[in-house]
């Protein structure tokens, strides 16, 4: 059953970190000690799901990171939205690196390592329409991200994106689509294909010499929708040897999460 949340709980238009962090029932494990590092909002997202066999997904994945799977299926996600007030902490945000749209496209992993086996997200490619912002990700996250050429207009019902990939020598990708909200807000319930599809709190990456690392996150429970979208173009998956099923996705919209972020930490070997 879906919870259907007031108006009261939907997103703040300004950002209130101490309320953030106050909100901390709903997470799988405790927060980090150490303070965040990164504050950032995401904007007008859709979760775009397609269910894949195991075996092609996990053939993917670098060695130290397992397949998380959902009654024996892997599931990869593309997702359009726009990123704002992106901004280390105690300063402020600016407008050549704040104000972006970003593309990712991810499958969900567990760690093979000592410090336990927390499920997370990692990601096969993250298009963004900022060259600074894709530089600092790639050197300090050790995270895929690409230069694009993007446009992220939300309308009266919809929102029109568009992503064409700009970075040199990466593969070529491409994404059109239009998309809408078609129903009230909810939260997701514990247990079902929904929350362990969105409620994630950590991210994976890989750098050059094979270690893997852990990057925390914190935010409120996702405020969700259903959705629908029309997708014109959608090649930015198969640019990574990810190739989406032709069977119709499962769609999910949100129009806005605050979001803090740590510092990334390499996962200590099993």
């Amino acid at each position: 059953m879906k919870e259907i949340l007031p108006a009261t709980m939907w997103p703040r238009s300004r950002s209130n970190v101490a309320e953030i962090l106050s909100r901390q029932e709903h997470r799988p494990w405790p927060l980090p000690a150490r303070p965040w590092m990164i504050f950032q909002s995401w904007h007008d997202v859709l979760f775009a799901h397609w269910p894949l066999p195991a075996p092609q997904v996990a053939a993917l994945l670098p060695p130290g990171l397992m397949l998380d799977t959902y009654a024996g299926e892997a599931w990869v996600a593309v997702v359009p939205f726009r990123m704002t007030d992106v901004r280390p902490r105690f300063l402020p945000p600016v407008p050549w690196l704040s104000y972006f749209p970003e593309l990712n496209v991810r499958t969900y992993v567990r760690s093979c390592s000592a410090d336990g086996e927390k499920p997370g997200v990692y990601f096969f490619s993250l298009d963004a329409g900022n060259p600074l912002a894709v530089a600092i990700a790639r050197r300090f996250y050790h995270l895929p991200y690409f230069r694009a050429r993007m446009t992220c207009r939300a309308e009266e019902d919809c929102v029109r994106y568009h992503s064409r990939r700009a970075h040199r020598s990466a593969p070529d990708a491409d994404f059109r689509a239009v998309y809408r909200p078609t129903g009230s807000v909810y939260q997701v319930v514990s247990g079902t294909l929904e929350h362990w599809l969105i409620e994630r709190y950590c991210l994976y990456s890989v750098d050059g010499r094979g270690r893997i690392y852990r990057g925390e996150i914190h935010h409120a429970p996702w405020p969700i929708q259903p959705a629908e979208a029309e997708f014109e173009r959608n090649w930015v998956a198969q640019a990574h040897r990810v190739f989406l099923p032709d069977v119709d996705p499962l769609l999910h919209f949100a129009r806005r999460l605050d979001v803090l972020a740590w510092k990334i930490v390499e996962c200590a070997s099993a």
